[in-house]
């Protein structure tokens, strides 16, 4: 069975690796990877510390990119790539615009495809935006189904997914983590040299946020909150700040040059992983977090309006906070101050899986040849 695979961001490659690298392993798959650079700096970081290479690198990134622009270029290169390889199987993950015309170009063409982190739904097509859309079309273009939870099956089954190709797997994020700690177990000093900067022995919160629907005001509120966190409490935070000038513009007008607020750009993934494990608390809109933090027992505060995994804020891993300042100070401070609340958020079972996606996923696969 050839396998093809396209992605084209951070996120992707992280979801993506440990499924990548088993199929490579076993001898009843023949594996193709195409990369779209959609994000092409902090792609490449992730592949080149899982050692894949791509076969096809199309790197579509450009300044100041638009939607139109990533949706354009991609689907042009992607014609050329599945008619040359003509795969098995196109294998798409997420909620990306790669991942939606990833599927469209494959469907063009008349070659399955095969859905990873399928029926993930906020219900709210504006939000989060565009990816709310993109993984909606996905999962009427795929042909096989990998859903994380049981809710994620039946928000597919509601929408008339055939439920014969819908398989429950969990999700790929925590092979990832897990691969990822058992990598940098014995690299300790290299990360303390890395972080020499950084006081360990407060309280670490770790920020991550970039999301399209709270560009503007929201945003603004959020940088609002976390200055209002740095000044009233002994803390440090870490903001690894992500390259999108939407992003980058408010946080360093409001946030830079304050003691305990750090700065930095954008981390690779392992560094990324070795101070979530550090850290006390996230806070985030970032969704690949909310579902690995709680693997680390580490509280998750989602700074959304909605999200589309649910099932951390049922389990109590997670709690939705919003985009208002007052919101996100309060529920900070509540975790720094009070042990029970956090040790009950802590201590919450992840419900998005054990580390065996990617096994229980070419299992599947491998049963179809």
């Amino acid at each position: 069975m050839k396998l093809l695979f396209i992605f084209g961001t951070r996120p992707e490659a992280i979801k993506l690796a440990p499924v990548i690298l088993k199929a490579q392993k076993d001898e009843s798959f023949d594996v193709r990877i195409c990369v779209t650079g959609q994000h092409n700096e902090m792609l490449h970081q992730v592949l080149d510390f899982f050692r894949i290479e791509p076969d096809y690198d199309l790197n579509i990134m450009q300044p100041d990119q638009s939607l139109y622009d990533v949706t354009a270029n991609t689907i042009k290169f992607l014609e050329n790539v599945i008619a040359s390889e003509n795969p098995s199987l196109v294998l798409v993950q997420g909620d990306t615009t790669t991942a939606f015309i990833g599927a469209l170009a494959s469907f063009y063409q008349k070659v399955p495809v095969a859905h990873i982190e399928a029926g993930l739904r906020s219900h709210n097509k504006y939000s989060p935006f565009p990816e709310e859309i993109n993984r909606v079309l996905v999962g009427h273009l795929a042909d096989y189904h990998f859903a994380p939870t049981l809710r994620t099956k039946e928000n597919l089954i509601r929408e008339g997914i055939n439920e014969d190709r819908i398989y429950i797997v969990g999700n790929t994020v925590i092979d990832a983590l897990f691969l990822t700690l058992e990598i940098i177990k014995n690299q300790e000093d290299r990360f303390l040299e890395y972080f020499d900067w950084l006081n360990i022995e407060k309280p670490i919160i770790l920020v991550t946020c970039h999301r399209r629907e709270s560009f503007g005001e929201p945003f603004k509120n959020i940088c609002l909150a976390l200055r209002d966190i740095a000044e009233e409490n002994n803390v440090e935070i870490v903001y690894p700040v992500h390259l999108n000038p939407n992003v980058r513009e408010p946080v360093f007008e409001i946030l830079n040059g304050l003691k305990n607020i750090h700065l930095i750009e954008p981390l690779s993934y392992p560094y990324l992983v070795w101070l979530m494990e550090k850290s006390s608390l996230i806070l985030t809109d970032s969704g690949g977090i909310q579902e690995e933090a709680p693997s680390l027992g580490k509280p998750v505060l989602v700074m959304r309006e909605v999200t589309e995994r649910v099932e951390g804020i049922e389990a109590g891993t997670c709690k939705l906070v919003g985009t208002e300042k007052e919101k996100i100070v309060d529920e900070t401070i509540r975790l720094l101050t009070d042990l029970d609340e956090y040790e009950r958020m802590a201590k919450s079972v992840n419900p998005y899986g054990d580390g065996k996606s990617s096994k229980k996923i070419l299992k599947i696969l491998s049963d179809m040849i």
